[in-house]
């Protein structure tokens, strides 16, 4: 299987090297406008490259496309990719340009169109999951997500990617990697309400820290904070009741539920090991990244195993324009 990696930047790199773990023996080779990225990814990876996806696709005869550049290419990409017999793995789009014309796409060539939502493999995320459904009454929960703009990539100017455009800003960016676990784990959204502002100098035309005061359909409560002023990196979440405290600070070793009899934090281990980057914060790891990378390839193979749809994120992305528009 020829694998294609569109964009070559901090995700692309990212995804090369995981696939080449997870298939060692498949060609993977990337495309990218910026001849220092490519020269880089060569070097490091050992793999060819293109500056176009016209060339990459006559050159390399791809089988699947993994697409990791700017969301806002993401639709003429992915379409490009469906019409010339690819299956598709996509990152977070954030704006949902040709849902509809990329899934039907899909399924007139039979080919698989995959959506990345990467919390919704974590073993923490499945974790909180269980211990929620199984509670008997309703549950409050509160979460705090926040990293100040400019570590997110300190290697470059938040001017040059994505982050800047408000369409695809960095509170919308946050939005989209939390919500689909938040709904998954404590039921649909009916009602919310939205607090938010510019309180930063940082250089972007849109708010930089929400809250939200979200109310779900089976009767759970959240209060949801996201901002990209926080100087700390952090997740930070609590979910609680009369039966349950939990607290998770999102990283592999940070998960604890109070036993409430002996007055004791009881921590949850649910890794044998763990993966990270020391360019990213404690709480991003490789291990879910692999994860959904593998669910794409079991279900090239036939096996349904995709946590998200692109039907599921119109739902969300529709609530982060309503988010957006209040």
């Amino acid at each position: 299987m020829n694998i294609l990696v569109v964009g070559l930047g901090s995700m692309g790199k990212r995804r090369i090297r995981l696939l080449k773990g997870i298939c060692p023996n498949c060609p993977v080779y990337g495309v990218d406008v910026s001849s220092e990225r490519r020269e880089q990814v060569e070097k490091d990876f050992k793999i060819k490259t293109e500056a176009t996806l016209d060339m990459a696709l006559e050159n390399f005869y791809p089988d699947c496309v993994i697409v990791s550049s700017s969301p806002l290419s993401h639709s003429s990409i992915i379409k490009k990719c469906l019409n010339k017999g690819c299956h598709v793995f996509s990152e977070l789009n954030l704006i949902a340009d040709d849902y509809e014309v990329l899934e039907k796409t899909a399924r007139t060539k039979k080919k698989v169109l995959f959506l990345s939502s990467t919390f919704l493999y974590r073993k923490e995320i499945e974790y909180i999951d269980k211990v929620v459904t199984s509670s008997s009454h309703k549950i409050n929960y509160t979460y705090h997500v926040g990293q100040y703009l400019p570590d997110w990539h300190p290697w470059e100017n938040i001017d040059n990617y994505f982050v800047s455009n408000k369409r695809t800003n960095g509170c919308r960016e946050l939005f989209a990697i939390e919500l689909p676990w938040l709904i998954k784990v404590f039921g649909k959204i009916v009602n919310f309400k939205v607090s938010k502002s510019k309180n930063s100098s940082l250089n972007v035309n849109y708010p930089d820290n929400y809250m939200v005061m979200l109310e779900h359909e089976n009767g759970n409560k959240g209060l949801f904070s996201v901002d990209i002023i926080s100087r700390k990196a952090v997740r930070k979440l609590e979910v609680y009741n009369d039966e349950l405290y939990l607290s998770w600070d999102g990283s592999p070793h940070g998960l604890f539920v109070y036993d409430y009899e002996n007055k004791a934090d009881m921590k949850i281990n649910l890794y044998d090991s763990v993966e990270q980057n020391s360019k990213y914060a404690s709480f991003i790891i490789e291990n879910a990244y692999q994860s959904e990378l593998e669910s794409f390839f079991s279900e090239i193979n036939g096996i349904k195993s995709s946590r998200y749809s692109f039907t599921d994120d119109v739902v969300t992305l529709n609530l982060i324009d309503r988010f957006e528009e209040c």
